[in-house]
């Protein structure tokens, strides 16, 4: 999520919900896998759920965290250089989903940002020398029987690559991790047991940054970060063969009364007639889930892109899989296609973007549903048919507001949103270096 050492990165992501969770010193096999229920940040369920706002005031803001999420991608990466001064978005920093784990021994349970987009998991810690004021108990390391400390000259520190501080004359391990909203987080670098899932077990030593000075707009339900990301030190790959190196998702509308559901090792196995796979590529952060955008088809129109040099020889791929981004980013080029093709397609009354974005907003029908085109993101070896109710949303009162943002300075990252992942079965599989995708129902069981 954040770029460890960039101060202009952006803090943005998941949480995941975990309820009754047991605890012991070693882990415990469980062939069933870890399933638990993700909490959409504005579904009723969750701690930041606000119920003075409208719909729209939710669609609008979906829009603003979406190019300010772009922008820390953009950022971590050096991909461009936005000033933060200059960005027209203020980052919001409390995550699109929520998770709670169990940390320490005995454990406390935790609220934490979950993000793909991230690899470092934090915890804010006491004794707190400078804490933002948190809801959730707060999880104290000197009353832990598993916390322990490592050294600045540590294989766990190198581990942690950006953000580590210098060593000093304590030669502990120090992190330091500064967001484009002004929050802060410093602490050190130790090792815990962490505790994920009702019915699947602990796993000790994990990697972790302990924050003793935490400063900023961290919302107070949350207690930290879990670090979903594909790099080293990110808690899938610390996990690995325990969890199989892969995590699955199933997203729900935000409005759904069924929650959205994560699920880690042979739980997140994605499998069934019906599954499309697609190769994990290269990218500009080994942190990001890259593959190929191939093209988009607008109704029988099919729309080409290819960004890839033939030199690259399709090592490299050009836009990521993430779910801390509402809407979608696509590249500025076939972005002006698919506006053309809808333009010409879609009867009705077009009028300007409240968003002040540009984008392709009309009046909204009596009926309130746009007859619109079905659309499909062609991906190298999967045709991922776009939710329909997802392409066009309220953004005003009477207005709907296309949901595919162009790429540019402003959302320099093209990025598949969590809006357009909605009812598929995700899988982020390290291991097999792919990411597949099930056409399911995620409000039933599976």
């Amino acid at each position: 999520m954040a770029s460890y050492t960039n101060p202009s990165s952006i803090f943005l992501s998941i949480f995941v919900l975990i309820c009754s969770i047991s605890s012991s010193e070693e882990a415990i096999p469980n062939n069933n896998g870890i399933t638990v229920d993700l909490i959409h940040r504005d579904s009723p369920f969750s701690p930041f759920y606000n119920h003075s706002e409208t719909q729209f005031d939710r669609n609008m803001n979906s829009f603003r965290r979406s190019i300010a999420r772009s922008i820390h991608l953009g950022l971590s990466t050096n991909t461009e250089q936005v000033p933060a001064a200059e960005a027209p978005i203020t980052p919001d920093s409390s995550g699109e989903f929520l998770m709670k784990i169990l940390i320490g021994t005995p454990a406390v349970e935790l609220a934490a940002v979950v993000d793909t987009g991230s690899d470092l998991t934090w915890a804010q810690c006491a004794p707190c020398q400078n804490c933002y004021d948190q809801k959730p108990p707060l999880y104290d390391s000197t009353k832990s029987k598993t916390f322990q400390n490592v050294s600045c000259e540590s294989d766990q520190c190198k581990l942690i690559g950006q953000g580590v501080l210098e060593c000093d004359k304590t030669k502990l391990c120090r992190y330091y991790v500064s967001y484009g909203d002004g929050s802060t987080t410093l602490g050190n670098i130790a090792v815990e047991t962490f505790t994920i899932g009702e019915a699947s077990g602990t796993f000790p030593e994990v990697v972790f940054g302990c924050g003793n000075y935490n400063y900023g707009t961290f919302e107070e339900s949350m207690s930290g970060i879990v670090g979903l990301g594909g790099g080293s030190s990110s808690i899938l790959r610390q996990l690995g063969t325990s969890i199989g190196s892969k995590f699955s998702y199933c997203l729900t509308s935000f409005d759904s009364n069924v929650s959205s559901k994560i699920s880690f090792g042979s739980n997140a196995v994605v499998k069934g007639d019906k599954v499309m796979s697609t190769p994990l590529k290269k990218g500009a952060s080994d942190t990001f889930y890259t593959v190929t955008l191939m093209g988009i088809s607008v109704g029988n129109t099919k729309l080409e892109y290819n960004s890839i040099p033939e030199s690259d020889s399709g090592e490299f791929g050009n836009i990521i899989i993430d779910s801390g981004t509402p809407l979608s980013i696509i590249p500025k080029s076939i972005y002006e296609e698919v506006e053309s093709v809808l333009v010409k397609a879609v009867k009705g009354v077009r009028v300007d973007d409240p968003r002040k974005a540009d984008g392709l907003c009309y009046k909204s029908p009596e009926n309130g549903e746009l007859d619109s085109p079905a659309m499909i993101a062609h991906f190298e070896g999967v045709d991922l048919a776009l939710p329909q109710k997802s392409n066009f949303v309220e953004a005003a009162k009477g207005v709907v507001c296309l949901t595919l943002v162009p790429a540019g300075l402003y959302a320099p990252i093209n990025v598949l949103g969590n809006i357009h992942q909605r009812d598929y079965l995700i899988g982020f599989d390290l291991e097999n270096r792919k990411m597949d995708f099930l056409p399911t129902d995620c409000s039933k069981p599976h």
